[in-house]
């Protein structure tokens, strides 16, 4: 673990999140390289931190916490090599976690410039158990499906129903739903049936339709 990380790893486990697993490849991997050099030094604060393209690097404690409630799950189902679709890849931080605890990771980001870049910061990295598209989070991606994991980066205004068909029988989706109030459920796959619970209130950028260049 990086030294300069411990005390914000100790944060995010003092706030509730005990996977240690979990926390060590959150500390393992330095923050400071997906943010503008201009924001470099709040890199270990508890903070969602901007990006450009109005868009943000997400707050380490809720990338911990979802990070940990996807895994939960792929452990109690007994999934030997689990598939994950992220929806926003942003500045690549939750997808590089992501490469560190599951099999493959499948990413989409709509914004091509932030794509570009949260590439070159993986593979900087060595990270390579990962594929990126560009193009519309609300879609998903079903010619790579079905997914064990979906993990979802902004709030949808309401539930995207083509997320829901991307899961495996045991899959399950972490995603924050509301505009001005925002919660974060997970959705679980039993059969043909859905069970859901919220998790806690959350705040994240608009999950837009659509793509840019």
């Amino acid at each position: 673990m990086l030294r300069k990380a411990l005390p914000l790893i100790n944060t995010i486990r003092e706030l509730g999140v005990d996977d240690e697993i979990v926390l060590n490849v959150i500390g393992s991997i330095d923050r400071s390289l997906f943010l503008p050099p201009t924001l470099t030094h709040k890199a270990y604060e508890n903070n969602a931190l901007p990006i450009g393209q109005g868009q943000t690097l997400s707050q380490p404690y809720t990338v911990a916490r979802m990070s940990a409630i996807l895994r939960q799950h792929i452990q109690e189902q007994g999934i030997n090599t689990p598939q994950i679709l992220e929806i926003g890849t942003g500045s690549g931080f939750q997808t590089a976690v992501l490469t560190q605890l599951f099999t493959h990771v499948y990413s989409i980001e709509r914004i091509k410039s932030l794509q570009f870049q949260a590439r070159r910061r993986l593979r900087h990295l060595d990270c390579y158990n990962f594929s990126l598209k560009h193009g519309d989070g609300w879609e998903g991606w079903p010619s790579k499906g079905p997914f064990d994991g979906i993990i979802v980066t902004a709030a949808a205004a309401t539930l995207p129903e083509a997320l829901l068909a991307q899961l495996s029988p045991q899959g399950c989706l972490l995603i924050p739903v509301g505009e001005s109030d925002q919660q974060l459920y997970l959705y679980q796959r039993q059969g043909d049936e859905f069970i859901h619970q919220i998790i806690e209130a959350v705040k994240f950028v608009p999950l837009v339709p659509g793509e840019l260049q």
